[in-house]
């Protein structure tokens, strides 16, 4: 009896954030998964691609991102192939990006697994999350298996989605069945969460195959895999940017967590812990990137006298602080956010009243 051939491994970079809640320093023009906020002079676009190496080749590295940043990622990354690199044409959420994605992959490299990252997410320990991208690859080969990536959480933190999960093994070693998505709970929800030791941060790390991905968006979401049809079939035509122009704008804006994962029946989870953060605000620079000894992470000319786990980003001008604690400082040519940790969540409330205002040139 003939053996089976592997599916083809392919992964999706999802990069059309807008990173709001690194204002002032993430713009509409380099949002933050185009910035370099560590130490090594990456961007996180460009570290989320490193991440791979060693897993994929670079043909086999898709990158979606919006219309007007394809020509920054084609600078950033110039080893993969630039029909690799997709445009929406307009930002309609994760669903709809991945199904993209998918068409795409399905027309080149038929029935492959794709791998689903974001593009702005920090990881420490980079041989930890090969390891289990591998096992989520083979777990999405096996079968009709919608598979995701949970963190094992460190601390209560109330800015993540959770995974509850089941305690049993499935069939794959490693591998648990998930009961349910939960939204960002509250302080004493989290607490819960991580005392039960059933519940995972939701990464927005996924693998499947694009058959089960297309039909998981037949069953939810019958606009989309209506389009990802359409966009199979006009793949490497002088149809595509045509057809991509005018059928994405009519899509629903939906993510694939509430589209397509909280309706699925076959939604399986792998518990991780490599180092990792969304990075998704300001303070997160604190945990992720060296500081001094008083907890405060530096980057400019700074100078503090009693300050504690604060976080600062400078300029051309000299920052100095004086007795602060759990503050966030930023300082650019055009702007400067001077907030709370606690708050900087809510940084993106300004980057909202700068629409309202009509003061395009500060976003």
């Amino acid at each position: 009896m003939a053996q089976q051939k592997k599916p083809t491994v392919t992964a999706v970079i999802m990069a059309g954030g807008k990173g709001e809640r690194f204002w002032p320093r993430s713009r509409d023009r380099a949002p933050k998964q185009f910035l370099s906020l560590t130490d090594d002079g990456e961007t996180m676009l460009q570290q989320t691609v490193r991440r791979l190496d060693g897993l994929l080749r670079s043909e086999h590295i898709y990158v979606v991102t919006n219309a007007e940043h394809l020509a920054l990622a084609k600078q950033q990354l110039p080893d993969l192939p630039k029909t690799n690199l997709l445009a929406e044409p307009i930002a309609r959420n994760t669903a709809p990006c991945i199904a993209l994605a998918a068409a795409v992959i399905r027309k080149r490299h038929g029935d492959a697994v794709m791998l689903v990252l974001p593009a702005d997410h920090i990881i420490r320990h980079r041989s930890l999350c090969r390891d289990i991208l591998r096992k989520a690859m083979d777990a999405a080969a096996t079968g009709a298996h919608l598979v995701t990536v949970g963190i094992t959480p460190t601390y209560p933190e109330t800015g993540y989605g959770y995974i509850e999960f089941t305690q049993d093994e499935s069939a794959m070693q490693g591998v648990y069945r998930v009961e349910a998505f939960c939204e960002k709970p509250s302080a004493e929800t989290a607490k819960a969460y991580v005392r039960s030791g059933r519940y995972l941060w939701n990464s927005g790390m996924f693998a499947w195959r694009t058959s089960v991905y297309c039909n998981a968006l037949r069953a939810h979401l019958p606009a989309v895999a209506d389009f990802a049809d359409r966009i199979t079939a006009v793949c490497d035509t002088p149809q595509f940017d045509a057809v991509l122009a005018e059928e994405f704008p009519k899509l629903p804006s939906v993510s694939v967590d509430y589209g397509v994962l909280e309706k699925s029946g076959q939604l399986y989870t792998i518990p991780a812990g490599f180092g990792w953060d969304d990075v998704g605000s300001w303070p997160a620079l604190g945990r992720v990137a060296k500081t001094d000894t008083n907890g405060n992470y530096r980057n400019g000319d700074i100078m503090t006298v009693g300050t504690k786990n604060c976080v600062f980003y400078g300029g051309k001008r000299l920052i100095a602080a004086v007795g602060l604690e759990n503050i966030v400082l930023v300082d650019t040519d055009d702007a400067v956010l001077a907030c709370s940790a606690e708050n900087a969540q809510n940084v993106r409330k300004i980057t909202e009243m700068l629409r309202e205002q009509g003061r395009a040139d500060l976003l």
